[in-house]
């Protein structure tokens, strides 16, 4: 059972909601990112999802696109991204790690490279923004050799042929985007949400996270009660822009306790 899969079914045993919390490697500094990892993960966090920096970040907003700016410009790239996982796991062997970002940086280094070289590092699951499912199998067969899985993102504009195709390769879990646009826009809608996760589900059986647009108690309590999963980006990465990355790490620690807070009384 992989990590993922076991982080679930504890979570589930327990009727408790995941929180999956969105870090860009590097940012603001490389340094930062580890110690910040394990800060969450104390906080509350239960799965991690570490951003790899890239210079066109075309589905992210604002906030995420300058975050790999900042990732970049203090000398952060994919490889430096998984030697953090390594870093990461000499502390902690059970919480599920997932890399989120590009194929141009993974097709640079060559998928069997690359998923050998995160696996040895202690990923625990791909998720590629630009990678369409129909185009993701060469990835998927690498990703299933060495036991990590694969990741898709569903729109709220899916259609259900579209659906059932992207759940039979999908393992993990399923990332719902929550909003029509980039990361970390508004105008959440919960019950067009729960309608959607309650669509997905008649599909699979794979645990559904929710994601675009929460970043508060309140926000994270709604969709705390419909999905399997609660995850949440740019409110952890915008502290990066705004203060020290000292103040930064104490205000995104903050930010956990409340969504775990939150989360745990949508149930």
């Amino acid at each position: 059972m992989s990590r993922l899969a076991t982080r679930f079914a504890q979570l589930q045993s327990q009727q408790r909601k995941a929180l999956v919390s969105y870090v860009m490697a590097g940012d603001p500094l490389p340094q930062v990112t580890v110690p910040l990892l394990h800060r969450m993960v104390e906080a509350g966090v239960d799965v991690l999802e570490l951003g790899l920096p890239f210079s066109d970040p075309m589905a992210d907003g604002p906030v995420i696109a300058l975050a790999a700016e900042r990732a970049l410009a203090a000398g952060t790239n994919t490889l430096d991204a998984l030697n953090m996982v390594k870093q990461f796991r000499q502390q902690d062997s059970t919480t599920p790690v997932v890399l989120m970002g590009y194929l141009n940086p993974v097709e640079v280094i060559g998928y069997e490279k690359f998923v050998t070289l995160a696996s040895e590092s202690g990923v625990d699951g791909v998720l590629l923004v630009d990678l369409p499912p129909e185009e993701a199998q060469d990835l998927g067969e690498i990703l299933k050799k060495h036991e990590m899985d694969q990741i898709f993102l569903l729109a709220p504009t899916t259609t259900d042929a579209r659906i059932q195709h992207v759940v039979q390769q999908a393992s993990g879990f399923i990332y719902y985007v929550s909003l029509k646009g980039v990361t970390g826009a508004a105008s959440l809608d919960t019950s067009e949400v729960a309608a959607r996760i309650q669509k997905i589900k008649s599909f699979t059986d794979i645990p559904v996270g929710v994601g675009f647009g929460i970043s508060d108690a309140a926000s994270a309590r709604a969709v705390g009660r419909v999905a399997d999963a609660v995850i949440v980006g740019s409110a952890f990465v915008k502290p990066f822009a705004e203060q020290t990355p000292e103040q930064a790490v104490e205000l995104t620690v903050n930010k956990v306790r409340e969504l775990r807070a939150a989360l745990d009384e949508s149930v």
